[in-house]
């Protein structure tokens, strides 16, 4: 008998011999080491340094062999006994055996294939220096070290790319257009001016000027030598093979197989198994609930007009504007600093990790969203930031401020986010991870969550809390449309500038978006409505003895869980309360 051989029987046996429990947390923790291996980019993120010289492996004999190893902890997971685990342990498996399978099912369908869009990319990894705190000569030594690699990652991207197709799992070639063009962005001016050159701009004064001076030498180098050539290189591949070779129509739908691939993304972001044609309604159904609520407030300031006139006014009125975008950023810090002594009205708990603003990066404003959030380190080192658009300032209206404010910063994404890293006793993949439905579910919930702070007592910032709850109405209706009803992308946008009173440039981006992201714009209205649906059941359930400090506390107490999860965990805590 081989000595390998030998050595699996002896770690079953020692299994086998092992309380449930500590089998499982065996497994989690094997995972999760794993996952850290398999992803810097995450470990970075997490504030975790010892992997900030690598990138990672993007080739199709890397996707091959997660591929593999995830069937592997399946395959644990599933031998265990489920019973014996603690109510905690057992939604901790649940989670990771839904997460692993699905994570499968989407490398059967083929969707590694389409990792290039205009929001994801290796034309956005410059934004990862955000993540990092360049104090150290090794820091800077580091990200040397990961532009001296660009060139190779960028190949096993163009390998995924050609692999799609072949394979006829290729994005939209409307969103693939853009991307080009922000490839020449990080290509203009000298080296110097390189997003990727930015942490060299300033220098932690332990370093000497020598130090300073050699380091930037090196970046500029690098960046001339390698970063540019390939990035270049890899533009030509994209506009000249890749783009030809996209597909046509905006839905994922139109791929061999389509309809399959949206049904799988619409269960992965919902948590949940309600089918695309129940989407599509649960939304028309919103939109017309909300249209009655606009019509309101337009009524309420004396607008003659209809509300489509109404929304034009909105978009195009100076009195609703900034003029430049550093106004822009300063109203974005003020209103900010409103939120958070309100907070104590609604949460007996908060998170002890601060936040801070800042602007979106030039080079991918353009094309992306009013704004986004992104967590703190795992590990303490590193605050939470609500990244706010600046580009164009004429196109963001002070009266979505304070909404997009709630979502994206308290009681919104920051506050959920921080509070989950900080929980006790939960694995890190679910304290540092998540259910989209629950995490956007909160952040959409959290806009009501306004009035209760004192916001929106001007009714155009009350207009701006419906039209934000609008998008994302609009969001179940267009996204179902483009990937499984064959909307085309002009119907899109068409029955979204019929609906909300967001101006022309965020339609267009966000249409865009949903078409490089099927799925992910539905978490946002299912994971809100079923957060409403189960306090609605608490404040009926309890009465006078309701108190929303504790149910916030609870319903955030155990992460971002699925759906059907979340729904178990709040009906036995009304009846706790009850009892």
């Amino acid at each position: 008998m081989s000595r390998f051989i030998l050595a699996l029987l002896l770690w079953g046996a020692s299994l086998a011999g092992a309380a449930p429990a500590d089998n499982f947390q065996r497994i989690v923790d094997a995972h999760w080491q794993w996952h850290l291996q398999q992803n810097p980019q995450v470990r970075t993120r997490l504030g975790d340094s010892s992997a900030n010289d690598r990138w990672e492996d993007m080739s199709l004999a890397a996707h091959i062999a997660r591929d593999v190893r995830r069937g592997e902890f399946l395959a644990e997971l599933s031998a265990l006994d489920v019973a014996a685990l603690s109510t905690q342990d057992q939604l901790s498996h649940a989670m990771l055996v839904r997460q692993l399978q699905g994570e499968r099912d989407a490398h059967a369908l083929g969707l590694h294939l389409m990792p290039v869009n205009m929001r994801s990319g290796p034309q956005h990894l410059h934004t990862l220096a955000e993540q990092i705190d360049f104090v150290r000569e090794q820091d800077y030594r580091a990200w040397l070290v990961r532009l001296q690699a660009l060139p190779d990652l960028l190949m096993q991207y163009r390998e995924l790319l050609e692999e799609g197709m072949l394979a006829q799992r290729t994005q939209a070639r409307i969103v693939m257009e853009r991307v080009p063009a922000q490839i020449d962005r990080l290509l203009a001016g000298d080296p110097e001016d390189s997003p990727f050159y930015k942490p060299f701009h300033k220098a932690p004064p332990e370093l000497s000027t020598a130090q300073v001076a050699e380091l930037r030498r090196s970046a500029a180098q690098v960046i001339r030598v390698r970063v540019n050539p390939a990035l270049a290189e890899f533009r030509d591949f994209l506009s000249d093979a890749y783009l030809p070779a996209c597909r046509d129509q905006p839905g994922i739908g139109s791929l061999p197989g389509g309809d399959e691939l949206y049904r799988h993304l619409a269960r992965h972001f919902t948590t949940t198994d309600m089918t695309p044609e129940a989407i599509h309604e649960v939304g028309k159904a919103e939109v017309a609930r909300l249209l009655a609520e606009m019509e309101a407030v337009k009524d309420s300031v004396g607008f003659a007009g209809d509300l489509q006139a109404f929304n034009d006014f909105l978009r195009t009125d100076p009195q609703f504007y900034y003029d430049t975008p550093e106004a822009l950023f300063e109203g974005y810090l003020a209103v900010s600093k409103r939120l958070d002594p309100e907070l104590v009205k609604l949460f007996g708990k908060l998170p002890r990790m601060p936040y801070g603003v800042r602007p979106i990066a030039d080079s991918i404003a353009p094309d992306t969203t009013t704004a986004y959030y992104n967590r703190p380190a795992a590990n303490g080192t590193r605050a939470g930031y609500y990244y706010v658009n600046l580009h164009r300032p004429e196109v963001r209206p002070k009266y979505e401020m304070e909404v997009l404010s709630v979502h994206e910063a308290v009681p919104g994404h920051h506050l959920q986010i921080a509070l989950a890293q900080e929980l006790e006793g939960l694995p890190m993949f679910r304290s540092t991870g998540g259910e989209t439905a629950f995490v956007e579910g909160w952040g959409l919930y959290s806009e009501r969550l306004g009035y209760d702070m004192g916001l929106y007592t001007d009714p155009y910032s009350r207009y701006g809390q419906l039209t934000y709850d609008m998008w994302r109405a609009v969001r179940l209706v267009v996204d179902t449309g483009i990937h499984y009803f064959g909307w085309s992308r002009e119907q899109a946008i068409a029955y979204f500038r019929a609906n909300a009173a967001k101006t022309e440039t965020d339609i267009v981006n966000e249409i865009d978006r949903y078409i490089g992201w099927p799925g992910q714009a539905l978490a946002y209205k299912i994971g809100q409505l079923k957060i409403l649906e189960l306090r609605a059941r608490a404040e009926s359930s309890l009465g006078e003895r309701f108190d929303i400090r504790a149910f916030h506390d609870h319903l955030l107490g155990a992460g971002a869980i699925p759906l059907d999860a979340l729904e178990r965990r709040m009906d036995a805590w009304i009846s706790s309360q009850q009892g």
